[in-house]
């Protein structure tokens, strides 16, 4: 797994921050609505998040390492790499406005979202880091086109450790904002909502994808030789 598909996932957890903000800013918000110790508990929700991320991060490597197992290296490794990079040129547009591609996956993830929704009322309001770690490993799943786009890239790293890594990194990339979110609240919100800023984020992960996708033919070239 190349080096730089970490810092790629890393930058682009980042650069989604607009949308994170826009998703979760309410969310993260109200943890510290009359809590004594707002930072403890954003890192307390914020490590569940990444928790969660780096579990489906696994499942997905796994997943994509045993498809390649059964079928060969060559024609499903360059399909999975080909739809990881059209999720990141579709999130480009998305953030961008231009286009509502990334919802029907949002929808799909409604499914499973609508079971472990109601699970997160025991935790709230969070009080305390105990209450905040587990709410944010339930709210890890919340159907999210920016998630689901990271996690097509960790379809095709090879292994759930990479899979795990690779979400690692987005997770982390995603922590300044949603940190920032929730101690500064609706400030953040309208500035995360300013076309300008999710312009330029979503050009930025627009130039991920279509990267990705120029590298394909020489990713061919490279799998055949080995």
């Amino acid at each position: 797994m190349p080096e730089s598909s970490y810092l790629s996932l890393l930058l682009i957890g980042l650069l989604g921050g607009t949308h994170c903000v826009g998703m979760c800013g309410g969310i993260v918000g109200a943890l510290s609505m009359g809590a004594p110790a707002r930072l403890g508990l954003h890192l307390a929700y914020n490590t569940g998040r990444i928790v969660s991320y780096a579990t489906a991060g696994a499942i997905a490597g796994a997943l994509g390492e045993a498809s390649m197992a059964l079928s060969g290296q060559l024609p499903v490794r360059t399909i999975l790499y080909l739809v990881a990079n059209l999720m990141l040129v579709a999130l480009g547009l998305y953030l961008m406005g231009m286009t509502s591609a990334l919802a029907f996956s949002e929808r799909l993830g409604q499914k499973l979202w609508r079971h472990l929704q109601p699970l997160s009322r025991r935790y709230l309001p969070a009080r305390s880091a105990a209450q905040a770690f587990p709410l944010g490993l339930l709210w890890g799943w919340l159907p999210c086109g920016l998630v689901y786009s990271a996690l097509a890239t960790a379809l095709t790293s090879g292994s759930a450790w990479h899979g795990a890594g690779l979400m690692l990194a987005f997770g982390f990339g995603t922590l300044p904002n949603l940190l920032l979110a929730g101690l500064l609240a609706t400030r953040l919100q309208a500035y995360a909502r300013q076309p300008v800023v999710r312009l330029t984020a979503g050009l930025l992960i627009l130039g991920f994808g279509i990267w990705g996708l120029m590298s394909i033919p020489g990713l061919a070239r490279l799998v055949v030789a080995g």
